[in-house]
């Protein structure tokens, strides 16, 4: 990991890891697009409640 994204908020290591998995495995791109639309629908839903 460089020096940069040692320091880089966990938000941006996070999207980091996951490029590098997506990519090191193949997975189209179309398919991670979906995939992540997916995600973010269940993490707004678990943000939301967690704010109630």
């Amino acid at each position: 990991m460089s020096s940069e994204l040692e320091h880089a908020p966990d938000y941006i290591k996070i999207a980091v890891d996951l490029i590098m998995l997506l990519e090191q495995n193949d997975v189209p791109a179309e398919d991670v697009l979906a995939a992540l639309e997916i995600v973010k629908s269940d993490f707004e839903k678990k943000l939301s409640k967690s704010t109630n």
